[in-house]
């Protein structure tokens, strides 16, 4: 199993878990996280520290990336798993595949890369060295079957998480005895974005601030280093503002409208309801490759389920702090207008938001291993 983001590391734990609680002498062993290791799985590298985006950084760490393709290999000649499992994080996935493809061992996608969007060509490498896909969108089963790829849809594991999840109660309560609105601040979970985005969001908060002295802010800092990074911009800003690690969850739910980067997270924003802006700045460059091979109307995974824009969206390679802080002020400021936003926003979780994604996954995954022999250990 490999997985390669923290939240493929997430979902990576409960799949693990569910395994284990089925077949506990089962041996798991792969890429991924402190999520997956806690759930048993015997970790040969934590991949999600790497968590890299963008040609730079990739090429910047591309060593570490061969180096680990030869350790996966090494382990497919001399161990033979019964199954390897990937979970997003394409590039590097599509070599553990063709590796895995060239000993025989079946290759799964659980959560796989949005091909759809940006890079439908890449689907033949699909075909060829996958035996199944566990499509976690709606719209994407047709698409890979369509294309001659064997699918099975099993949901999006997100929902899973946010059915579980419980809630800090004595922070929710501690928040909710302060003054003011709260608007929230989601700068993403690779430190690149934070970097990129959360100087927009900033200005957004001042700009929303002037108008409305009252509201708060919170920002939900995915790990201690880039809660570091933010409060560092904080310095010289009398902002009713505070910065919390491990707390995206209760943020989210106390807050009346967000600022996101795009990303899974967006799911979360809709299990609960949150009129949100989605944001994403990159290099002018990067902006305009991306254009070129982006095959889809929107970046958010909300407005592409719903088929309109119900979270306005800043693809952008300048400050469009403006435009955010127009958004979030009109739904502060116009109850009717938000409740309307939030009632589209429940149609839409209504429909696609079903729990049991992980279950199903690995229904399927014990059904296809429970139809194969084990392939045998090559010493």
């Amino acid at each position: 199993m490999s997985a390669g983001e923290p939240s493929g590391d997430l979902h990576g734990a409960n799949l693990a878990a569910l395994l284990k609680e089925r077949f506990p002498n089962a041996e798991i062993v792969g890429f991924g996280g402190n999520r997956m290791a806690d759930a048993g799985v015997k970790l040969l590298y934590p991949l999600t520290e790497l968590a890299v985006m963008w040609l730079g950084r990739v090429l910047a760490n591309l060593p570490v990336f061969l180096h680990l393709g030869a350790k996966a290999e090494s382990y497919f000649r001399t161990h033979k798993p019964d199954a390897v499992v990937l979970i997003d994080f394409p590039g590097f996935h599509w070599h553990i595949a063709q590796r895995a493809h060239r000993y025989g061992i079946p290759v799964y996608y659980f959560v796989p890369p949005q091909l759809w969007a940006w890079a439908g060509w890449r689907v033949k490498k699909v075909r060829k060295h996958f035996r199944a896909v566990l499509t976690a969108l709606p719209f994407e089963e047709e698409w890979y079957r369509e294309r001659g790829v064997r699918t099975h849809y099993v949901g999006h594991p997100y929902f899973d998480e946010i059915a579980s999840q419980l809630l800090d109660a004595p922070f929710l309560e501690t928040q909710r005895a302060k003054p003011g609105e709260i608007v929230a601040l989601l700068p993403g979970s690779r430190t690149q974005e934070v970097l990129s985005n959360f100087p927009m969001m900033l200005n957004a908060a001042r700009r929303i601030a002037a108008k409305r002295p009252g509201v708060r802010f919170l920002v939900a800092a995915f790990r201690e280093k880039q809660a570091l990074l933010v409060r560092e911009q904080l310095l010289d800003t009398d902002l009713n503002i505070e910065v919390h690690v491990g707390k995206t969850p209760e943020i989210i739910e106390l807050a009346t409208a967000c600022m996101a980067v795009s990303g899974s997270v967006g799911l979360e924003l809709l299990a609960r309801l949150k009129p949100t802006v989605v944001v994403y700045r990159v290099g002018p460059v990067f902006l305009k490759v991306a254009r070129r091979f982006l095959m889809c109307k929107y970046i958010s995974l909300v407005n592409l389920l719903a088929a309109e824009e119900l979270y306005p969206e800043f693809a952008v390679t300048r400050d469009e702090s403006v435009g955010i802080a127009d958004h979030i002020s009109r739904w502060l400021d116009h109850p009717a207008e938000r409740a309307a936003r939030v009632e589209k926003l429940r149609e839409l979780r209504d429909r696609v938001a079903v729990p049991g994604a992980v279950a199903r996954a690995a229904e399927f995954l014990i059904a296809e291993l429970s139809a194969v022999p084990p392939t045998p250990v090559v010493r």
